[in-house]
């Protein structure tokens, strides 16, 4: 068993503040809102918060465009209203992680405002500058993640600066000490101020190859991954701010890598490897795509556990897993995974929750997943509010190659404003998420699924996971249990067994519709049950096993 630390015991739960609770009736949440729920998220028995981003942000990218590190968003509150709020939270024993968004800034910022002012401004060399090939002719062919190129003519100095994600978005020269040094000392005093870690935004891509050749690609615009993904120097750079500024605290740290393989997650997160705790791996949200990321198709089963099970294995003991089935980026949870009809939509959420808490690393809860939440029925372009999904349904559809019956259900089905939806507290008007107008449309089914109904039932999916939350701090082998897979090549069940010392789980878990055999192992028969989904005993051999329907049961040798 590896060291054992708070962060690797904890459940950590993600709000997106502009989506939690608004305090003011603007219809958009705020740091106040989310104090009024401190003790909502005390009884669900989580010990972390992440917080996306609440810094000062024109909002081109819903506040992963940060203008200012060390104010707070006036739509959110102000800095007092943050340290209410960390102080509250500390008082109920959850700590609070910040986002972190150091690839780029917004150009609103100042260091990008000086930039762009002349070729020998000190602030120049802040931010990825370049020639054009030629006065028409950006310096490459690559392409931005939220669609167009990576790259934005500035007519101030006649040169191009490089943004992997929205023009708005000046990635940072992490090349220049000096900006290290700025970013590292923003850190530390966010540090001060009592915070518990941080979450880092697309760390991997912070260090760019010095050459910048035209990227491969059959669409549009070339790929800028091998140039810009894990690249030179990230290593040496994170290893400067673990030495500078994360060795110095008693913080937990975890970093979004898309594109990271099991090998390169050692080397940012090892047990020894003086960086990050854990990292954010995508394989399993990713590898379902069919135009570019967007598809109306459900990965197969065989596949994900192919996925989910090489993490669980090639990670343990050298380095530690963070587990999450979606997030402010990704649909939800039981519309992609589960079964979002009503007839399946508790069942399935359990099950979900079951198969994934019982695995080996930290569990993310996204808000409103504990209670169920489902992807919101969009019928037209006009109610995205996202930048990404904006985007692609212009380049997709307005401008592509693909008609929109085509395009249609793979947007509906992936757009990141799923998850981005108002969380559903009870079921007064707007889901009591605002008195105003919600800035982004709510869920129309927050009748039947809201937190004030789920906390008043014991049987509803809030309070299966707030047994799950429990459990783990009951049982070290939910934690630190060495994962094997079982019936690999079934199409229907997720079966693993957890392993620590004398005490050892079998987890059943059913991914579909209909009814499913299974044959309860010798060494398991008899064992009883730790948790499970349904209100039956699992005292036989074989066992009929319904719809989505989920248990654990419990050994000790």
């Amino acid at each position: 068993m590896t060291g054992r630390t708070w962060w690797k015991e904890a459940v950590i739960y993600q709000i997106y503040p502009r989506s939690f609770m608004d305090s003011n009736g603007d219809g958009i949440g705020d740091l106040q809102g989310i104090i009024s729920r401190l003790d909502y998220l005390k009884y669900l028995g989580i010990d972390v918060i992440w917080l996306s981003p609440v810094y000062q942000s024109p909002n081109d990218d819903n506040g992963y465009d940060i203008s200012d590190y060390r104010a707070i968003m006036e739509e959110f509150g102000t800095m007092e209203n943050f340290d209410a709020l960390l102080k509250g939270a500390h008082e109920r024993d959850i700590r609070i992680v910040m986002d972190l968004v150091v690839n780029h800034t917004s150009d609103g910022h100042r260091w990008f405002v000086e930039s762009r002012k002349s070729k020998d401004n000190p602030y120049r060399d802040y931010y990825i500058w370049r020639e054009g090939k030629d006065a028409q002719t950006p310096p490459n062919n690559w392409g931005s993640c939220f669609g167009g190129s990576a790259w934005q003519y500035d007519g101030e100095t006649g040169m191009y600066y490089l943004h992997l994600f929205s023009r708005k978005q000046p990635d940072l020269n992490w090349d220049n000490p000096k900006v290290r040094e700025e970013i590292f000392d923003m850190m530390r005093w966010w540090c001060d101020k009592g915070i518990d870690g941080f979450r880092m935004d697309v760390i991997s891509m912070i260090s760019k190859t010095a050459e910048m050749p035209d990227g491969e690609g059959d669409g549009l615009y070339g790929d800028f991954g091998p140039y810009c993904v894990h690249g030179p120097n990230v290593h040496k750079y994170l290893r400067e701010m673990n030495e500078s500024v994360l060795s110095r605290y008693d913080i937990m740290t975890v970093g979004e890598t898309s594109g990271v393989t099991t090998e390169l997650a050692k080397q940012y997160a090892g047990e020894n490897a003086r960086e990050l705790n854990m990292v954010f791996q995508f394989e399993h949200v990713e590898s379902d795509g069919k135009y570019g990321k967007w598809t109306d198709e459900k990965i197969s089963l065989v596949t994900l556990k192919k996925i989910m099970s090489r993490w669980q294995t090639e990670l343990y003991g050298q380095a530690w897993n963070s587990l999450f089935w979606d997030n402010h980026d990704q649909p939800r949870a039981v519309s992609r995974f589960g079964d979002d009809r009503p007839a399946f939509r508790e069942i399935s959420a359990k099950m979900l929750a079951t198969c994934l808490h019982m695995m080996q690393g930290t569990p993310y809860i996204y808000q409103g997943e504990e209670l169920g939440m489902t992807n919101y029925p969009f019928g037209s372009p006009d109610e995205f509010r996202d930048i990404e999904s904006i985007n692609a349904y212009r380049e997709w559809c307005t401008e592509g190659k693909l008609s929109h019956e085509v395009f249609w259900p793979c947007l509906v089905f992936k757009s990141r404003d799923n998850a981005r939806t108002p969380m559903q507290w009870d079921d007064s008007e707007n889901a009591g998420f605002t008195a105003g107008k919600p800035w982004i449309a709510v869920n129309p089914n927050y009748k039947e699924i809201n937190a004030r109904a789920e906390t008043a039932d014991p049987d509803s999916v809030f309070h299966y996971y707030k047994k799950l939350i429990a459990l783990r701090k009951q049982n070290p082998v939910m934690v630190y249990g060495k994962y094997e897979l079982l019936l690999p090549e079934s199409d229907a069940l997720f079966v693993y067994t957890r392993t620590l010392e004398s005490t050892s789980l079998l987890v059943v878990c059913s991914f579909c519709d209909h009814e499913t055999d299974f044959t309860v192992p010798d060494a398991f028969f008899g064992a009883p049950c730790l948790i499970s989904n349904t209100n039956r005993s699992y005292e036989g051999k074989e066992i009929r096993l319904g719809a989505y329907e989920a248990f654990v049961l419990r050994k000790e040798v």
